[in-house]
């Protein structure tokens, strides 16, 4: 288990969590419902997988957690969906338990680093990764390096402005959530279900929705359903534009669960991004679909800790120079094709 790291994808509801090698390859893996009976029950929880996934062998080279909040430089999370998850230091607790280097970075920024380490972006040094599903964020890699912003916001598309339209979900949740995200789709959906002419979704009960539902209802023909998907393609559509035109990108992957319902927006999604995009950018980008799916987070999770497995070594050569006999056995810490910088 030393050339393994343990990774965890912590997510609204739930944890994806695995074991990855060098390589990226996923060794083990578990989903679970995330345990939110008391402010600690998800450290607890991480930590009684991370030992399952162990099988009580030699610990972890390093550990990385994705979650979907704002990741502080100071290594404190901040989660509005889990209640009293407010600059919690998650690293600090985890690594006390352990024992081996624990990072931690937003879903979005994780979603990044796996795209361009192991999917889509592979190679690239600049690359935007736009997530969309219950939330919706960015993760920007201009350079080869990681934007973090001034307050550890960058990337907070969610808040993109791509539409005139206002109120509460607007200032709540942002602009572009509010209208292209899940639950803007379930909200949709059951407006039109309290029209006439919504044919067969007026027949369900609104309360019953899914985006999920909504998806193969529009797959089974239902009119209002396609138009529901099709706004969210053009919006989704604006907000690439605007992400283009400002960063210029190699390759915008799109990746998130709404992705698994790609094929009712896609066309409206990269005709109107390429259409509303600085024009010499869109002869020369790629708009591709994530290939990495849910796992994309773990593996921007991996890629993080190798790196800082490797860190660790190298701190430990430097400050004992008997271990330089090791240097050459224990170096292969670091992650196989590696692209971009922290």
């Amino acid at each position: 288990m030393a050339d393994t790291v343990f990774v965890a994808d912590l997510e609204v509801s739930k944890i994806l969590a695995a074991v990855l090698d060098r390589d990226g390859k996923v060794l083990s893996r578990r989903d679970e419902s995330l345990d939110v009976s008391n402010p600690l029950s998800p450290v607890k929880q991480l930590l009684r997988i991370a030992s399952d996934l162990g099988q009580g062998r030699t610990m972890y080279s390093a550990a990385g957690i994705a979650v979907r909040g704002t990741v502080r430089s100071d290594g404190t999370v901040s989660v509005p969906d889990l209640a009293e998850w407010e600059k919690v230091p998650l690293g600090r607790l985890l690594h006390s338990k352990l024992q081996i280097p624990v990072v931690v970075e937003s879903a979005p920024n994780a979603a990044a680093l796996g795209e361009t380490w192991r999917g889509a972006g592979r190679g690239k040094k600049d690359v935007v990764v736009l997530t969309a599903g219950a939330t919706i964020g960015a993760g920007i890699i201009s350079g080869g390096h990681l934007l973090r912003g001034a307050h550890h916001l960058a990337g907070s598309a969610a808040w993109m402005v791509v539409c005139d339209a206002d109120g509460f979900q607007v200032r709540k949740f942002g602009g572009l959530q509010a209208f292209a995200s899940e639950s803007a789709i379930v909200r949709a959906a059951r407006n039109a279900a309290e029209a006439a002419s919504a044919g067969v979704l007026a027949e369900r009960h609104p309360e019953a929705f899914s985006a999920d539902e909504v998806a193969e209802l529009a797959r089974r023909g239902n009119s209002a359903c396609m138009q529901i998907f099709r706004r969210v393609g053009k919006l989704l559509g604006l907000a690439v534009a605007n992400l283009i035109s400002i960063f210029d990108p190699e390759v915008v992957v799109v990746g998130g669960s709404l992705v698994s319902a790609s094929d009712l927006f896609w066309h409206d999604l990269t005709h109107t991004a390429l259409a509303r995009c600085h024009p010499v950018a869109a002869r020369q980008l790629r708009i591709r679909v994530s290939g990495l799916g849910q796992d994309a987070n773990l593996h921007g999770a991996g890629y993080l800790a190798w790196h800082s497995a490797n860190q660790a070594l190298s701190s430990s050569l430097a400050e004992d120079p008997r271990l330089s006999a090791k240097k050459v056995k224990r170096k292969v810490l670091a992650p196989r094709g590696e692209a971009v910088a922290r």
